[in-house]
């Protein structure tokens, strides 16, 4: 799109897309599409709201048993870091695949 119209589609359609959390990526000129595509895709977001559960995707089913481990644990890091007292923070978490039962992994 031209930079009239990018600099006017946050004006226009950012509430909606940003509370369905759909905002569009800015992609530059000498980026490459794939390359931001997978990056956008490895990417989790934590939404810290007045909740007392988060749930957020770790792996899938084409990854290996040592990628979803790092991603547990680089995952579960990052939140307690976000938290003011961190781990104190947390009371419990647990991992569960889609259709499976789900595990307690700290208590």
């Amino acid at each position: 799109a031209s930079d009239n119209m990018t600099k006017q589609i946050p004006r226009l359609l950012g509430p909606g897309l940003t509370k369905a959390g759909k905002f569009p990526t800015l992609l530059a000129g000498g980026e490459d599409m794939q390359e931001k595509i997978d990056e956008v895709k490895s990417t989790i977001k934590f939404q810290m709201k007045k909740v007392m559960c988060l749930n957020v995707a770790i792996g899938n089913v084409d990854m290996d048993k040592q990628q979803i481990i790092v991603n547990t644990q680089l995952s579960a890091n990052f939140l307690a870091s976000l938290l003011k007292k961190q781990w104190q923070n947390i009371g419990q978490m647990f991992i569960k695949s889609t259709m499976g039962p789900s595990i307690q992994i700290y208590f």
